[in-house]
């Protein structure tokens, strides 16, 4: 079964995000307090629900605690922002995702326990979005419609094979253009060199061919 995702706020950010989820084939709950808004994205979203997500009943009768992740993408409201995220830890939810406005307002969401905290101005919300549903994508760059750099942490599972092993070009249509060890960093890697736990793998290729490289080969 997939994860499922909450997105609180659907917002610029808040609706980048969710509608990228989708896209990846995730289910997606989307929850905000203006009703217009809820409904612009009610046919993208698997559910969408105008609702107040400070209030910890309407969040308990939305069967927060069953999802998997949750996205506190709420705009200009601090005080709403950190309710919300406080509630959503109180409830037990898997993994708290939450935008924060400024490093003050980071500061405090660390305090309250917030998983990871999302600065808007330095993570594009579909970039987000690949990163909640791969734990081991670091990093993804869209550099055209079709073209992506994503930084890969090495699995236990190819740890110790050569790239000519991989062959990630010829099987999978990507290319590993850097490894980064801690010795440092190899550009443009040669078929002889290996790959180990823990390095990171930079790779370019289409969207598609990097999410099958990711989900078969890194694992």
């Amino acid at each position: 079964m997939k994860n499922q995702y909450a997105v609180i706020g659907l917002g610029r950010f808040g609706a980048s995000i969710s509608k990228e989820l989708i896209k990846l084939g995730y289910e997606v709950l989307g929850i905000d307090k203006d009703e217009e808004i809820v409904n612009e994205l009610s046919s993208e979203l698997t559910h969408t629900v105008v609702a107040d997500a400070t209030d910890e009943e309407v969040l308990k009768s939305l069967g927060m605690r069953n999802f998997d992740c949750a996205v506190v993408a709420i705009g200009d409201d601090i005080q709403s922002s950190i309710l919300t995220a406080i509630v959503l830890k109180d409830l037990g939810v898997k993994k708290v995702v939450a935008k924060a406005l400024s490093d003050l307002h980071g500061k405090v969401l660390n305090k309250i326990g917030v998983d990871r905290i999302i600065y808007p101005e330095r993570d594009m919300g579909i970039r987000v979005a690949h990163q909640l549903v791969s734990p081991n994508l670091l990093d993804y760059i869209e550099i055209s419609k079709d073209y992506t750099i994503a930084e890969l942490s090495v699995s236990k599972r190819i740890s110790g094979l050569t790239i000519k092993e991989l062959d990630p070009r010829a099987k999978y249509g990507c290319s590993v253009v850097a490894i980064n060890k801690k010795t440092g960093v190899i550009i443009a890697p040669t078929a002889t060199d290996t790959v180990n736990e823990h390095d990171i793998m930079v790779i370019i290729g289409t969207n598609d061919h990097i999410e099958d490289f990711e989900r078969e080969v890194i694992g």
